[in-house]
């Protein structure tokens, strides 16, 4: 081998070896920058409409994390609790007194019993012909009392609890001079009406320790 052959021979190695180094270097740049990428992606948001591939690697575009603020917890206010008026009702007032019963065709009645209140509608009330019991619309059939209509007026519904005949509801309908005179001494006398004196039951109506606990304020 002559002298010029062996000088190309050692020129075309050299040129091999600075290619191959060129490539490594390369090789190990790419790999480097690959690693740096992952490493990125590691700690932002990768948007995939965002990616684009180039010829030697994939390029990413990354965005930061935001930090969502966590808003600090109010406090919820308690509902206040309504306040509770503990005063009785009118509606509840409750009275001990005397009862006592008369019939249509009592002593210096008319016989027809015509009562001194008028009904709900307007209209006259007659013992003798309609009755002893008053179809209420809000109590259904109740008793027919008399009272101080200065006191309890017309229409007003008491519960009557009696040592005798028990409970049961009556309507103030009529008056007389002995419910109005206990009055002005501060006392309670209500008269338990009956179609007629005759009525064996209004013997046992008369007591000086009923209870009248009024439901309804007149009409």
């Amino acid at each position: 081998m002559n002298l010029k052959k062996m000088s190309a021979l050692v020129t075309s190695g050299l040129l091999f070896l600075i290619v191959l180094m060129v490539v490594i270097n390369t090789v190990s740049i790419i790999s480097k920058k690959s690693k740096e990428k992952v490493a990125m992606i590691l700690n932002y948001k990768i948007k995939p409409k965002d990616m684009v591939a180039s010829y030697n690697y994939l390029e990413i575009k990354v965005e930061p994390v935001k930090e969502e603020k966590i808003e600090d917890k109010k406090e919820v206010e308690q509902p206040k609790e309504e306040e509770i008026d503990t005063a009785p009702l009118k509606d509840e007032a409750i009275y001990v007194g005397k009862i006592t019963a008369y019939g249509a065709d009592c002593a210096g009645c008319s016989g027809l019993g015509n009562l001194a209140c008028p009904t709900k509608n307007g209209n006259k009330y007659s013992l003798a012909n309609d009755g002893e019991y008053y179809s209420d619309s809000e109590f259904g059939s109740i008793r027919i009392i008399a009272a101080d209509l200065s006191k309890f007026p017309c229409g007003t519904v008491v519960k009557i609890t009696h040592n005798k005949l028990g409970e049961f509801y009556a309507v103030v309908l009529d008056t007389g001079a002995s419910m109005q005179n206990a009055s002005a001494r501060g006392e309670v006398w209500m008269d338990l009406a009956f179609k007629t004196e005759s009525d064996p039951e209004i013997y046992s109506v008369t007591s000086s320790n009923t209870t009248f606990a009024v439901q309804r304020w007149g009409w």
